[in-house]
């Protein structure tokens, strides 16, 4: 197989080219949905969601376990009464919603890679935050900083991986510094959209500061700038604990794109019913996206939906079900009911990466971007929950990334497609592989796959029977091997290290506070 690199056609990896040389193909640059959205239920089933979400915000309220969210709620209006529970005024917050931004511009060190989300805009994360990964020749093991470099690397030779997540926990540096090498990674080995943790006031600052230098941005040109993403999560039922609070005030203040993604399980953590879990999500999400807009009007948000449910039977969480793609095509209606981005995500519960991972990720894919969203977390790599990311399943679900887009670029119908030209001349019980028409198109026609084998038996057995999961092991590693560091001025980099080693000296962040 001959890998091209990223910014080819297939958006593979090979040796790169410095930025300047790269072509891109806008389709699979910025993924744009050439379909309306699926919606799950009517409008007026959507607007009775919205109210009930309302009258929880009213009579029931948010228990908000940080002080100065408080404050800022009882400044645009809300009630604090017992117990740290804010009760919202409906009015009031819809009118914080409206200054929330339908789109929002993220925009990468190199300017090819800057993506909008909003409208039928789509962008791709890798998976996110799980402690241990895994491969065929290390199996499953705790992250380390090593592991978390090569995922970024992966990350960065494939054009349909839009932005950086915290792929792995790099357990082998300590909590207090490891924001800083993690935003250091993704800065110098890629130039996709970097996630940074709500993990304290002095972490998040410390990892602006790390991107603000990476762009090359002054002080103040940097809160006008949105070049990272975060995720607050709710805490349901019905809370927003201190460190979420921390990081929406930090994120609206720094100018930089918070999601808030409430963690509603249907049976667990919210009601077992599908509209009852909405309208938990729901009010749980406008509970912290009007706290951005509180800060500071305007500031780019993005409406989480994660709603699933989980197995009665053991309480584990379920992903990819019927259940979960139901709730993804309603977050979407609820979405644009308040004009805001949606994300959403492609998890499974799988284990390993077999065809349940395979069939639970691809409903879920079908859900998020059927239903509407503009970003997919969790796009690359996930496992068992989020517990592990596989390096085989990184590709697999790269591969089913790349169907996707290919899915979502225009078919044009012009007199040259049409055909009729071909048709008359093979006429009646020939074939087409070898008329004009099919030479002229014969690198461009269809799909060509990364990873599926489409061969015959025979083909297959004589290249050594490779099932997939070791053909996606072989490109994984031969990807990484084929690895670059795209460029970067030396004196950013020489002054996001210098920064690295001051706070490294003072200790690092206390993610305390």
């Amino acid at each position: 197989m001959t890998l091209q690199r990223s910014g080819g056609r297939r958006g593979r990896a090979a040796k790169r080219a410095s930025s300047a040389e790269q072509t891109f193909d806008a389709a699979w640059r910025q993924w744009k949905r050439p379909y309306p959205p699926v919606e799950q239920f009517s409008a007026d089933e959507i607007e009775s969601i919205h109210e009930t979400s309302l009258r929880v915000l009213r009579d029931i309220g948010i228990k908000v376990l940080n002080d100065e969210a408080r404050g800022l709620y009882r400044s645009a209006g809300m009630t604090e009464v017992d117990d740290k529970i804010i009760r919202f005024d409906p009015d009031a917050l819809m009118a914080l919603m409206a200054h929330a931004p339908a789109d929002v511009t993220l925009h990468s060190r190199n300017p090819t890679r800057t993506q909008t989300l909003g409208g039928p805009n789509v962008g791709i994360t890798t998976s996110a935050g799980s402690p241990n990964c895994s491969d065929l020749q290390g199996g499953r093991r705790p992250g380390t900083h090593a592991d978390y470099d090569n995922f970024c690397k992966v990350a960065q030779a494939f054009d349909v991986i839009h932005f950086i997540g915290p792929v792995v926990e790099p357990q082998d540096v300590p909590l207090g510094l490891r924001h800083l090498h993690m935003t250091r990674s993704i800065a110098a080995l890629t130039e996709k959209i970097p996630f940074v943790y709500f993990r304290g006031r002095q972490a998040i600052a410390d990892s602006y500061e790390i991107l603000r230098l990476a762009h090359g941005l002054g002080e103040d040109e940097f809160p006008n700038t949105c070049v990272s993403y975060s995720v607050a999560n709710s805490n349901s039922p019905l809370q927003l604990d201190g460190l979420m609070c921390r990081g929406i005030i930090d994120a609206a203040r720094a100018g930089q794109m918070m999601i808030l993604t409430p963690f509603t399980l249907a049976g667990a953590m919210a009601p077992v019913t599908i509209p009852g879990a909405l309208v938990m999500q729901n009010a749980e999400a406008l509970a912290g996206l009007c706290l951005s807009q509180i800060v500071r009007p305007g500031s780019p948000v993005c409406y989480g939906s994660f709603t699933s449910n989980v197995d009665m039977r053991t309480g584990a969480p379920a992903f990819g079900t019927p259940e979960y793609v139901k709730a993804a095509f309603a977050s979407g209606q609820l979405a644009r009911r308040y004009n805001v981005p949606l994300r959403s995500s492609a998890p499974t519960a799988s284990n390993a990466p077999d065809a349940q991972a395979a069939y639970e990720s691809q409903m879920s894919l079908w859900g998020a971007l059927m239903g509407g969203a503009n970003l997919i977390l969790h796009g690359a790599g996930w496992l068992e929950g989020g517990l592990t990311i596989s390096a085989e399943k990184f590709i697999i679900d790269v591969e089913v990334l790349q169907m996707f887009a290919e899915i979502f670029k225009p078919v044009e119908v012009t007199e040259a497609t049409l055909a009729y030209d071909a048709i008359a001349d093979v006429r009646h019980g020939g074939h087409f592989f070898g008329t004009q028409h099919t030479l002229d198109r014969f690198e461009t026609a269809f799909y060509s796959p990364l990873l599926s084998d489409w061969s015959n038996f025979e083909n297959y057995r004589d290249r050594g029977a490779m099932d997939t999961t070791q053909r996606a092991n072989r490109i994984f590693f031969d990807t990484l091997a084929a690895h670059e560091d795209p460029a970067m001025p030396q004196d950013r980099l020489e002054a996001i290290d210098a920064f690295i080693a001051k706070r490294t000296q003072e200790g690092g962040a206390d993610i305390e506070q």
